[in-house]
């Protein structure tokens, strides 16, 4: 029984002294990544309010809900980055990895990706800032779209922990309520993103929501 606890308290301590470096090698490789560029035009207590440059997507809609489409649509766009493509080329991967509902969707993008009243999700890669539509890959799968998307201004709040469906609907509900009270005119588009990788636990997890501004 002694020496059970002694080697139980063993692998604690080797547990505490990795857990720095551990993180540091997480985060570290969640820094690496390429974002979308902004501005920031004003900072309340709960959200920002952002300016986005003009962007290119990788974008796919799925059925089902937020966390479903996310799953369904990470391995078929993740699929052409890495290569499902018609020269066999690797993209450089960028984050975060953005949803939108479908149906919110066409007001955002050129040209639609979605018929109107599509059920779902989109969910969008964003491609490097080095690329045009004209250089980027055309992918294998059909469902893969690629989008030019115009600089917008939105309404940004963030948020840690596992993005679920009943955590995304919250956030984005609490973004709306919030966002309204500070005087501002929302359009009906919102964006849930997530910039790292499934194995990052929660409390280090990084998310935002968005929902878009008015001009």
């Amino acid at each position: 029984m002694r020496r059970m606890r002694w080697i139980a308290m063993l692998i604690a301590l080797a547990t505490a002294a990795a857990a720095p470096a551990l993180l540091t090698g997480v985060f570290d490789m969640a820094s690496k990544y390429e974002e979308p560029a902004y501005t920031v035009a004003r900072i309340a207590p709960e959200f920002e309010v952002r300016t986005y440059a003009p962007t290119l997507e990788a974008q796919v809609t799925m059925p089902g809900t937020y966390s479903q489409a996310v799953t369904a649509s990470f391995r078929v766009l993740a699929g052409y980055i890495f290569g499902g493509n018609a020269p066999r080329s690797t993209i450089a991967m960028t984050t975060p990895v953005s949803a939108s509902p479908a149906s919110e969707r066409i007001a955002m993008t050129t040209p639609v990706s979605a018929a109107p009243g599509a059920q779902g999700w989109t969910v969008s890669f964003t491609m490097p800032s080095d690329k045009t539509l004209a250089t980027l890959p055309v992918a294998n799968d059909p469902r893969v779209q690629l989008v030019a998307v115009p600089g917008k201004t939105w309404a940004v709040r963030k948020f840690k922990g596992r993005a679920t469906d009943k955590v995304v609907a919250g956030e984005l509900a609490r973004l709306k309520q919030d966002a309204l009270a500070g005087g501002l005119t929302l359009l009906d588009a919102s964006v849930v993103s997530q910039f790292n990788p499934p194995w990052v636990l929660g409390p280090w997890r990084r998310n935002e929501v968005r929902w878009l501004l008015a001009d």
